[in-house]
């Protein structure tokens, strides 16, 4: 009688043991769920920072032009988005270039950006638009503008983001003074620019 009791209470142990253990696989350790989630994604980017771009369609230019440069992403997925870039270049670095030049634009794109590694991120973007040059004499003195860039992003934090980046952007525009009756002869030109802001995400 007692061999049966005893090999009954030693059955009920396991038996008593084994929800808890089941319960101890199933719950989540704590602060497990927060590691699980993914980091957070945003439809949206804007970026605004200065800028710079040389001048090469204005002849006789000695110098390039500093300004600002915006720019808004909408983001589809982790990699890719659609830029709509605006820029506005007005202040000589030196003296020399002749009136006083100034260029904006509007250009748009597509846009490949990913994290490469830690809180760094890179991108690359096609643009195509227009390009306005003021101050001087071209005529005329709007072209069809395009290029491409890239450059590189340091995260501060999910939402804010220092980058610095650079484009190549041609167009084509018709030398200072030219005649009409030789239908002002455009000649393509390529600017390289360059620009440095944050980013804020939302």
């Amino acid at each position: 009688m007692k061999r049966t009791l005893l090999l009954s209470i030693l059955a009920m142990v396991p038996a008593a043991l084994m929800p808890l253990a089941a319960t101890s696989q199933v719950a989540p350790a704590r602060g497990s769920h927060s590691a699980d989630q993914s980091e957070p994604s945003y439809k949206y980017a804007v970026f605004a920072g200065f800028g710079y771009s040389s001048l090469n369609q204005v002849n006789d230019s000695r110098s390039g032009l500093m300004g600002a440069e915006v720019y808004a992403t909408r983001n589809f997925g982790k990699y890719f988005g659609v830029v709509a870039d605006g820029s506005y270049y007005k202040y000589a670095i030196a003296s020399g270039n002749p009136g006083h030049p100034s260029i904006d634009s509007v250009l748009f794109g597509p846009e490949f950006h990913a994290n490469i590694w830690g809180k760094y991120g890179g991108f690359v973007h096609g643009l195509i638009g227009g390009e306005h040059t003021a101050g001087e004499s071209q005529t005329p003195n709007i072209s069809f503008a395009g290029g491409v860039g890239g450059g590189a992003e340091y995260a501060l934090s999910p939402r804010f983001s220092i980058r610095a980046g650079g484009d190549y952007i041609g167009a084509s525009f018709s030398v200072i003074n030219n005649s009409p009756a030789l239908g002002y002869s455009p000649h393509r030109t390529w600017n390289p620019r360059a620009s440095f802001g944050a980013v804020y995400r939302f």
